[in-house]
C-alpha cells in the first residue's frame, strides 16, 4: 500500500471520516484531498504534518506502513488530554467538579483515598 492508498485507508477505516470532514481537519479542500488519495497530486511535508498532528497519526506507519496507523500517546500525554478536555467541559460538570475536589485534597486524604482503592481492589479479586 502507497501513502495516498493509507491516507484513504486511515480516513475511511480507523478515522471513520467523509473526505469533506477530514479535509477539514486538515485545512486543504475536498477535491485536494481527493486527489492526494488517488495519487494525482504529492502529499506535501505540511499535509503529512497535520494528519499526524491533528489525528495522533504514526508517521512511520503514514509513510512506508510500519507499526500502528494511530500514535500510542505516553502517560503524560493521555493525562495532558483528560485535563484539556475537563477545561473544556461546563463550569458545573461532574468530571469538572471532581477533579477540583481531588486538586483540594492533602496529603492524608490522598493516602486515605489510596487505602481504600486498595480495599475496593483487593474485594475485586476475591
Amino acid at each position: 500500500m502507497k501513502s495516498h492508498e493509507r491516507i484513504r485507508y486511515l480516513r475511511k477505516n480507523v478515522l471513520h471520516m467523509t473526505q469533506e470532514e477530514f479535509a477539514k481537519s486538515i485545512k486543504i479542500s475536498r477535491s485536494n484531498l481527493g486527489n492526494i488519495e488517488t495519487g494525482a497530486v504529492s502529499i506535501t511535508e505540511r499535509v503529512l504534518s497535520d494528519i499526524c498532528d491533528v489525528h495522533d497519526v504514526n508517521m512511520n506507519w503514514l509513510l512506508i506502513g510500519e507499526g500502528s496507523p494511530i500514535r500510542e500517546k505516553t502517560r503524560t500525554e493521555k493525562i495532558t488530554d483528560f485535563a484539556a478536555d475537563i477545561l473544556r467541559d461546563e463550569e458545573e460538570s461532574f468530571r469538572r467538579r471532581l477533579v477540583e475536589a481531588l486538586a483540594d485534597l492533602e496529603v492524608e486524604e490522598w493516602e486515605l483515598l489510596e487505602k481504600i482503592a486498595q480495599k475496593a481492589a483487593n474485594k475485586r479479586k476475591s
